[in-house]
């Protein structure tokens, strides 16, 4: 037979042989599941060999007999790759990679407390931490390292918190600067922990008449409110109360007892 009739030959069984490749490749990309079993005969690899030696033979029958060994080395490198890019799947789409929808760190397949704010640090199972075990995570609680067993309120608190270090300037209600940063933390949580509504009760000493203490302290209750408001702290969840000098914890009698006295405590409010 000769190389030229030799060389048509294995072209048409090339044509033949990769176009029905590639058509049942793309049947059964379009008609079947991507977990369906895929026929040996469909595989790149096998393809890619039969690409090879049927182009390594129209090499070889379509040259002249000094340049065989090399047009048989050619058609092979084209067969193979022809054969392999032929018969591969199409349009294959790569695998999911792994969602983490609210950003914790945790991949949502694992994550047992979906939706967690931004920036909020959680465990192991994507929900947020919470230190003392009182029920009350750390971004919302604002009495962190409650002792263990210890009942507490929707504030992380055994019971009404007293603000320390706020302040106010001498005789009126004007916050000072580091009372103003104390609140900003309090705040922070409130704001984590929008469905609380809050006490705010101003207290002060003996000092002074009792409608003179009340009048302060209600104002003073009520300077707190309106920071933590700037803040962001929803005004319709506070309610600011002035007990003046009704509800002492010290003794009025020393200078150590009136400064306990005069104080500003955060509560839940029902």
């Amino acid at each position: 037979m000769k190389k030229s009739t030799t060389g048509l030959l294995l072209g048409s069984a090339l044509v033949v042989g990769l176009s029905g490749c590639a058509s049942s490749a793309s049947q059964s990309s379009s008609g079947m599941s991507a977990s369906d079993a895929k026929p040996w005969y469909q595989h790149p690899m096998v393809c890619g060999i039969a690409g090879g030696l049927i182009g390594g033979g129209i090499g070889y029958g379509t040259t002249s007999d000094d340049d065989e060994e090399t047009g048989a080395a050619v058609g092979a490198t084209v067969g193979t790759v022809a054969g392999a890019l032929l018969c591969a799947e199409p349009n294959k789409e790569p695998m999911n990679a792994p969602k983490d929808s609210d950003g914790d760190g945790v991949y949502d397949a694992n994550d047992q407390c979906p939706g967690t704010p931004a920036g909020v640090a959680v465990d192991a199972v994507g929900c947020p931490l919470d230190s003392d075990n009182d029920g009350v995570p750390d971004f919302q609680d604002q009495c962190p390292g409650t002792p263990a067993g210890v009942e507490v309120n929707s504030l992380g608190c055994e019971k009404d918190l007293v603000l320390r270090d706020v302040n106010f300037e001498f005789d009126s209600a004007v916050l000072t600067a580091q009372a103003e940063q104390v609140l900003a933390g309090v705040a922070e949580r409130l704001r984590a922990n929008p469905n609380v509504g809050v006490r705010i009760e101003g207290h002060t000493d003996s000092v002074g008449s009792d409608s003179y203490n009340k009048q302060l302290s209600q104002e003073r209750a009520a300077s707190v409110a309106r920071f933590l408001a700037s803040q962001g702290v929803q005004p319709n969840r506070m309610r600011a109360i002035g007990y003046g000098e009704e509800q002492p914890i010290a003794t009025n009698d020393t200078d150590a007892g009136r400064a306990e006295n005069r104080r500003v405590e955060l509560g839940e409010w029902q």
